[in-house]
Order: structure tokens, then sequence, then C-alpha cells
């Protein structure tokens, strides 16, 4: 029975904007106003008249406010526009004998009370007193600037209004009603009552905004679903390899009521960003589909995953009825496969020689095997080195670097030789690889930095030393940058390729000014690599543009109020792996 009304949410929340609309242009609009007034100047004293007008129109300001979260089954909502409708129809019906509109707010309240259960999403508790203290706060300086405003023009109020006067005029004015003190001009008098309602109607809407703004937990990994997580990682980790990522320590997690399967994810503006595929048993993925489901439907959130494979985007669409969307390939190297010689391998080749030859040795470690001392270094180089303030990543960075639980990671660094061509880890630091485990078998790239004054090619002799590496730590698949819009660029630039294909491509070259787009496919292409798709996966097509805000905000492109992790992350006292060995040897 539920399920068939559905419907009420969204016809209800277009029914309440529809209400507002109409109360804000019968309260603004000129000729309504005049046909009001004469209509009932006889039957009202003008206090009533105009209380009854200012109210109409604040009644449709938060109709129109409240209409979207009532589309989204917000409980709050839902208690408001029940208040509000009853109302609403009370002052329509002393401005009018016969108001189609009150008739239909009464309907709606109607409806609205006979389907309550289909309001249950909750909001944020913390807004609550976030929506007092803001609305106490900007009141306070709305009664000050309204003072100012008020009596900023003494050659134009009649007379000599008291304090008491000038303080009800502004009060009144910030509720959208007239008050005590008159002008002599007009324009004057109509610049004061706007100015006034435009500062009430901030404060409304502010503190509407705060009451009902979708529930926004603190992520936070605890130590014991980290636990759970890595025990996870250790069964199934070869199956995906943003897996490791999980385990930054800024995202949420939901486990499948077994607890065979774990999605990791983050709530962005509303919307719940879960990050490449679930972890763990596939058949229990179902289990941890549906629970994240649910989750979204008792916060009325917007469900999203970023990067997941082709097999997940399969089970995410069928399970949840969710459409999903290419946006990409991820590099993968096979180890057995990867040389250096051939035609085709040529300018990776010489670049690599030519920096060798400039003086730059590599080391690839395990992270276990670092001193502190090294691990503070290289920490304070790839702080030093990057472009931004805030530590960009989500889905597919770790967003740490040391810590004693991520002993299995990989290291790679570029030290520039010292006369005797010898070179000692950690002196002289000039570029760092950082890899992930995936699996048991493989390493999934996290970290890419190099100093900027140093000689191009850094990057491509860490990935080759990495790759010509990998044996003796028993990596068999490196996976390496994601290039977003990957098969779209190589389709663009082939032969027979159609004006909306090469139309599309010109767009994303035009974005690799600001976004690597072009760039990352290119570089990622000389390595050889088979290209493994990623998708997002979303409920509409009209929730993309929100999903993609979101998604930005995650990665830290789009960093307004999102307070960002430090890079060094928080550490655990859990020790990993007692260090061993030291680092390995390679050649070109």
């Amino acid at each position: 029975m539920l399920a068939s009304r559905s419907w009420v949410p969204a016809a209800a929340g277009y029914a309440a904007l529809i209400i507002g609309i109409l109360d804000i242009i019968r309260g603004v609009v000129p000729h309504f106003r005049r046909s009001r007034v004469s209509a009932i100047a006889d039957v009202l004293p003008g206090t009533v008249s105009t209380l009854a007008a200012a109210a109409s129109i604040l009644v449709g300001v938060l109709l129109v406010m409240l209409a979207h979260a009532l589309r989204r089954r917000k409980a709050r909502a839902w208690r408001a526009v029940v208040v509000l409708l009853p109302l609403g129809a009370l002052v329509e019906g002393l401005r009018w004998r016969h108001s189609a509109t009150a008739v239909i707010s009464l309907l709606l309240f109607i409806v609205l009370l006979i389907n309550r259960r289909e309001f249950l999403a909750l909001s944020d508790p913390r807004s609550r007193w976030r929506a007092l203290w803001n609305f106490l706060a900007l009141g306070l300086l709305d009664i000050a600037i309204g003072w100012v405003i008020v009596s900023a023009h003494p050659r134009m109020i009649v007379g000599d209004p008291s304090l008491g006067e000038r303080l009800q005029h502004v009060i009144l004015g910030l509720f959208g009603m007239e008050g005590p003190v008159q002008y002599s001009l007009d324009r004057t008098a109509d610049l004061v009552y706007y100015s006034l309602a435009g500062l009430g109607a901030l404060t409304a809407i502010t503190t509407l905004y705060l009451a009902l703004r979708p529930e926004r937990p603190v992520a936070a990994l605890s130590g014991d679903d980290e636990t759970r997580v890595r025990d996870l990682l250790a069964r199934h980790g070869g199956l995906d390899s943003l897996g490791y990522f999980a385990l930054r320590r800024d995202k949420s997690v939901i486990f499948s009521p077994s607890g065979k399967a774990v999605i990791a994810y983050r709530v962005v503006a509303g919307v719940m960003l879960a990050s490449g595929d679930p972890i763990g048993d596939m058949e229990a993925w179902p289990g941890a589909i549906k629970r994240f489901m649910e989750e979204v439907r008792r916060h009325a959130w917007v469900p999203a995953v970023i990067g997941c494979s082709e097999a997940g985007g399969e089970i995410w669409t069928r399970e949840a009825g969710l459409s999903a969307l290419e946006i990409g390939d991820e590099a993968i190297v096979e180890v057995a496969d990867f040389t250096l010689e051939g035609r085709a391998m040529r300018n990776v080749r010489q670049m690599v020689n030519r920096t060798e030859r400039s003086g730059y040795k590599c080391l690839v470690r395990r992270v276990r095997d670092l001193t502190e001392e090294e691990k503070e270094q290289i920490r304070t180089a790839t702080e030093s080195w990057r472009g931004t303030e805030t530590e960009r990543g989500f889905s597919m960075a770790l967003g740490r670097f040391g810590d004693p639980a991520d002993g299995d990671c990989v290291v790679v660094t570029a030290h520039k030789a010292g006369e005797d061509g010898g070179v000692l880890p950690g002196g002289d630091i000039r570029a760092i690889l950082h890899f992930v485990p995936w699996g048991e078998s493989g390493i999934s790239l996290d970290l890419m930095r190099r100093d900027r004054d140093a000689d191009p090619g850094l990057n491509e002799l860490l990935i080759v030393k990495a790759l010509q590496a990998a044996p003796a730590l028993g990596v068999t698949r490196v996976s390496l940058n994601f290039a977003m819009f990957r098969s779209a660029l190589a389709r663009g630039e082939r032969l027979g390729a159609g004006p909306v294909l090469r139309a599309w491509r010109g767009v994303l070259v035009f974005l690799s000014r600001w976004f690597q787009i072009e760039s990352l496919y290119k570089f990622n292409a000389k390595f050889r690599p088979f290209w493994e798709p990623r998708f997002l996966v979303y409920p509409t097509a009209r929730d993309l543009p929100r999903i993609g805000i979101s998604a930005l905000q995650a990665e830290a492109f789009l960093t307004v109020g999102i307070p960002r992790p430090p890079f060094r992350g928080k550490r655990h006292t859990s020790s990993g792996p007692t260090p061993s060995g030291g680092p390995i040897p390679v050649s070109p």
C-alpha cells in the first residue's frame, strides 16, 4: 500500500510550490493589491489587512522553500507544511470571500495527514541548534542594520518618532509589514520597506535551510570497522584495485547483514557517494547494497557510486534499480608483459636512459622497511610539492603515508646521486610514487609527486623501476592512473570519427587545460597497459549535476566548507609487520 503512494511526496511538493507562488504573486503584484484593498477596505481595519498581506507573502515564501524538502520526504518539511497550509487558508479567508487557493491548501493539508507515513526522511539533528543560533544571531544583526536603515533619512521622516516607534517599525518591517514611521517620499518609504523585508527574508531562508538540510554525518572509520575491512581485504582484496582506498579514515562504511561485504562511502551535499566496488564476498554484495539503499531512503539522500567496475556496476544496477555511465578507464600493466624493448617503447626507453644519465637513482621498498626518519622525510617532501592547499582524493587516494598499519604499501623514491654515484635512502629525494596493496599480487597507484625543479622524465623513471622491481615484491599487476573519458579521446582522434565524437573530444581537450584529462591518458598509454572501464552509477539523469558537484567536493576540487584531513592521517597504535630487508636494487 505504501508503494502505491510513493508518488505522494512529489505531487505534494509541486502542489506546495504552486500554492506558495500564488500567495506571493497575490501579495506582491500591484493589481492584486489594489483589488484586494478595494474588496476588504470596508470590512477590515488597515492593520489587519496589512498583517494579512504580509502573512500571505511569508507563508508563500516558506511553502516555496519547503517544496523541495517535501518532495524528498523530509519529516521536518511535512510538519512545517502541515502548520503553514491551514494558516495560509485562514489568511486567504480573511482576504477573499471565495479563494481557490484556500480550498487547494485545505485539500493538500488533508492529503498530507492521510499520507503521514510517506514522510519519514531524517534531517541533520545538529542543524536544529544551528538553525536556532542562526535565527538569533541574524535577528539581532537585522535589528541593528534595520535601525540604521530606518534612521538613515532623517529629513524624509514625518514628525519625530520615538525610539520605541522606530524599533517597532524595524521589527514589523523584517516580517514584511508597515510600521509607524512615515516618510515624506514614497520612494524612500519603499526603499526602507524592501530593505527590511529583504533582511527578514534572508534570515528566514538561511534558518529554514539549516533546519531542513540533509543529515551529514561525520565520516570516520572506527578502529573496529577498519579491522573488519582489513579482514575482508585479506580474503577478497584482489577483486578490485580500489578496495584498499576504503581504508581512508574520512569515510564511513556499511556492512551487509552477514558481515561478509562492506561498502565505503561519504555523504556530501545530500549525496551518498560510494567508491569502487563493494569489498568482500560477491555473493554478499546484494545484501550490502540493500543496506546502502535503506540508508539512502531513510535520510532522503541521492545514491551514487564513483569508479565501480563493470561487474560491480551490473550488480548495482540490478539490485538498486540504478543506471550506469562509463566515465573512464583504469590503466593496468601486467608485469610479465612489460618490457622496454621494441619501437613502441622507444620514447619511454630514451627518456629513462636520459634521466639516469643525469644522475638519478631509484629505490623501491615496502613502507614497513622504512625508518621513521625516512618516512618523515618523504612526508615533508610530498607536502612541500603538493600544488594545492588541500589534499585531493576520495575514490582513488589513501590520504596518508607511513602509518604502521599500511606496512604492505610500496614506495618508490628517486634520488639525486652523489659525486661517488651512490645514494643514501632518504637523502635528496626528488620524486615519489606510493602504491597500496591490491590483493596479494597487485599494487595500485596512490600518489605521484615530484620536485618541480627536478629534471623531466622522473615519473616515467619511477614507474619503470617499480615495474622492474615488481617480481621481487611478488607483484604481477600494477594499476596506474585513472584516465577520464579515455575511450572518447581515443576514438575521437581515429580516422573516420564522426562530427559528434570529434566535437566531444574537442571539449575534453579544452577542459584538459584545467583538469588532467588528455595528459593522463597519454601518459598512461606510454606503458602499453590494458584498459579497465570504470563507471558512475546514479539514479536519474536529473541527479547527475548534483552528483557531479558532490564528487568534485569529495575529491577536493571544490573545497568550500569541506574540511580535509592532513596528509599524515590518523596514527594507529597497532604496528605492522616486523621490518626486514632493504631496498630492492633495480637496473635499467
